[in-house]
């Protein structure tokens, strides 16, 4: 039966997602349930993407993303596919209308980080929107449930939220980033004279990003938003907790969230938003 496959598929994407990521998978447990699937296939298709670009370095990765394309392309098209990963991403966008051109945007930055490995501020800027930003209208086309005009009205708010997401893995990685991957995705910023002023400026962006994103998460549904605020306070307190320490120990050591801390905060924030204190 397909739909026995699709289960498999979708049970896929689960999977993967536990196993990248604890801290999303905390939040995507906190969304109503119908959403868990959707929001789990559209980040086990994201993940595997980026593994393709960032841990595949003993193999062809044009080759391989080209092909990644092409079969997502397909499986969209023809509403199936054998790799379960996308089967369950397609049945996601075709089911939500997600566009194409987030795909396409998505897939652009992937195949950036193929090659390019020192960033302009327009390069930048285009990176982040394609590398989390559109990632983040996907999730929102599942939590608006092709309510447009909702879609229209929190769009901008789910861009920041993924920008700051985003700029905050570039500053908590910018050691691995550097040394494993030979990438600066910071305009302007040389990885051996990180300066605090430099680094403050960043944490300026982000600070900015948060606080354009807060006033969109208080707008999603309520069977989205807990899940959504999870994913804020758990960045927030990583965010926080790099604003404490120097530009050169951020070149020393990867900044983490200890799994206690994480309960902490996923009570914290079930309890604001059960008191509607968001």
């Amino acid at each position: 039966m397909k739909q026995l496959f699709d289960e498999v598929s979708a049970a896929c994407s689960k999977i993967t997602t536990r196993a990248y990521s604890s801290s999303f998978s905390i939040g995507i447990y906190c969304l109503d349930k119908s959403m868990h699937d959707p929001i789990y296939s559209i980040y086990g298709y994201v993940r595997f993407a980026d593994e393709i670009v960032d841990t595949f370095h003993d193999y062809n990765k044009t080759e391989l993303l080209h092909e990644f394309k092409a079969e997502t392309l397909k499986a969209i098209e023809r509403k199936i596919s054998v790799n379960p990963i996308l089967n369950s991403f397609q049945f996601v966008v075709n089911k939500y209308n997600i566009e194409p051109e987030l795909i396409e945007t998505f897939l652009q930055s992937m195949e950036t980080d193929l090659n390019k490995t020192v960033h302009s501020n327009s390069s930048y800027e285009q990176y982040i929107l394609g590398s989390a930003e559109v990632v983040g209208l996907m999730c929102l086309r599942v939590f608006t449930k092709n309510d447009d005009a909702l879609y229209q009205k929190l769009k901008l708010p789910a861009q920041k939220l993924g920008a700051a997401f985003q700029k905050i893995n570039f500053l908590r990685d910018l050691k691995n980033d550097y040394e494993s991957l030979g990438r600066l995705y910071f305009p302007g910023i040389d990885f051996n004279e990180f300066s605090e002023n430099e680094k403050k400026k960043i944490e300026t962006e982000i600070e900015n990003d948060f606080n354009e994103a807060y006033n969109g998460i208080r707008l999603l549904p309520k069977n989205a938003r807990l899940g959504v605020y999870v994913a804020y306070v758990y960045y927030t307190s990583l965010f926080k907790k790099i604003r404490s320490i120097p530009s050169t120990k951020i070149l020393m050591e990867r900044v983490r969230i200890s799994n206690s801390k994480k309960i902490h905060l996923l009570l914290t924030s079930y309890f604001r938003h059960s008191l509607s204190l968001l």
